[in-house]
């Protein structure tokens, strides 16, 4: 039996959560088989951005702003490493967070993350490496990075390691394959927001996935979903999915009401979505685009869409602001600020604001702009400002979907 048909026999008798309105869940995946899968970005362009889509199963259903989910599988050779380094056998039989027996290769696939390292990892391991396991100055060292008072020590050790790095740098603390289930977390699914209007493409969902890969310490390095769609979701491949709603980043009831979009990098997938469905609807609302990447030669996603769209009136307008085709850098924020008196115009006709991509840098930046916008428009303080902003939030005009 492979890996991916032990992984679902397992999911299929494992207890049910409820993601979605169909009845495949991240426990109960449906197996899809991959229809589509291209990269967006041109050639001689350090990153690589893939559009995938995926079949559905006739009554699979969807709406702009939810997520597809992917139960990722690491890569053989990672897997392999692994146990090499363990010293056990991919054949040996463990039980699985629902006292499943499945086989330890199977585990490593599919159940334990043995990619990205974190300090619950590290302290876990620790518990394993006293004396005789690891002894000497090898436990001494985990020691010194366990415990809240050593968080900064253990984050620093961690940032750009895996398992492997652990298992190499501190062998010996696991003797019984069945303790990688105490000191692993289980591998999440991965969500991916989806790329598609339904009513565009009624058997498949689309996704927009930034392939990750880097190098760390000697080695080179993927991420476990993005790295499995970029190198081995080709077209005809078959993966477990399942459909995600997110009834907090919707369109307007009113197809009248104009909407303004901010999407950077991989955050216009969902935009994507909304344009198509409000296109495939006939709706009348304006619709405003801020995108932002690298280059505009290599990294403008969706490029030939976006100019179809505002040729058919579906794109009112577009924005870009690609940060290193000039001396200074130039961000999705910096075109809000420049546009800020056009923008306070929309909201105050009712334009529904809503952003998508990365939480820590890019949401607060925008926000920001945002903020300074409505201040200027309303000749006001920065209070007046966030008392505005709250209104629309209660209003659901002021939408995010930020990781």
């Amino acid at each position: 039996m492979s890996s991916v048909q032990e992984m679902l026999s397992a999911a299929d008798r494992a207890p049910s959560d409820v993601d979605g309105t169909s009845k495949y869940t991240r426990n109960n995946p449906y197996s899809s088989t991959v229809v589509s899968n291209y990269p967006l970005n041109s050639e001689n362009t350090v990153k690589e951005t893939r559009h995938i889509a995926f079949a559905l199963e006739a009554g699979m259903t969807y709406s702009p702003g939810d997520s597809l989910g992917v139960l990722p599988e690491y890569r053989a050779e990672a897997v392999a490493e692994v146990l090499a380094a363990l010293g056990f056998t991919g054949e040996a039989r463990v039980l699985n967070y629902y006292k499943q027996e499945v086989s330890l290769d199977v585990a490593m696939r599919s159940w334990l993350t043995i990619g990205k390292l974190t300090r619950g990892t590290v302290g876990q391991y620790a518990k394993l490496a006293g004396a005789p396991r690891v002894g000497g100055r090898g436990y001494d060292a985990l020691k010194q990075m366990c415990g809240p008072e050593n968080k900064e020590r253990a984050e620093e050790y961690c940032w750009g390691r895996e398992f492997i790095d652990l298992i190499t740098d501190f062998p010996g603390a696991v003797t019984d394959p069945q303790e990688l289930f105490n000191v692993l977390p289980r591998l999440a699914a991965r969500l991916y927001s989806i790329s598609s209007s339904q009513l565009a493409h009624p058997s498949a969902a689309e996704t927009t996935v930034r392939v990750v890969r880097y190098s760390s310490l000697g080695r080179e390095r993927q991420g476990v979903a993005s790295g499995e769609l970029g190198e081995r979701a080709v077209v005809g491949a078959v993966l477990p999915i399942f459909l995600h709603s997110n009834q907090n980043f919707r369109l307007p009831e009113d197809g009248s009401a104009p909407v303004i979009m901010i999407g950077p990098g991989t955050g216009v997938a969902p935009f994507r979505a909304f344009l198509e469905e409000r296109q495939a609807k006939g709706e009348r609302g304006k619709n405003w685009l801020f995108f932002g990447d690298q280059h505009e030669a290599t990294d403008f996603l969706y490029r030939e869409q976006w100019a179809a769209m505002q040729q058919q009136g579906t794109l009112t307008r577009m924005d870009t602001a690609f940060s290193r085709d000039q001396p200074h850098k130039i961000y999705v924020q910096d075109r809000i600020r420049e546009n800020a008196a056009e923008i306070y115009a929309w909201l105050q006709d009712g334009a529904y604001f809503y952003v998508c991509g990365d939480a820590v840098h890019m949401a607060k930046a925008v926000e920001s702009a945002l903020l300074d916008a409505i201040a200027q428009g309303l000749n006001g303080t920065p209070e007046r400002a966030a008392e505005y902003l709250a209104v629309m939030k209660q209003q659901k005009r002021y939408q995010r979907d930020v990781y």
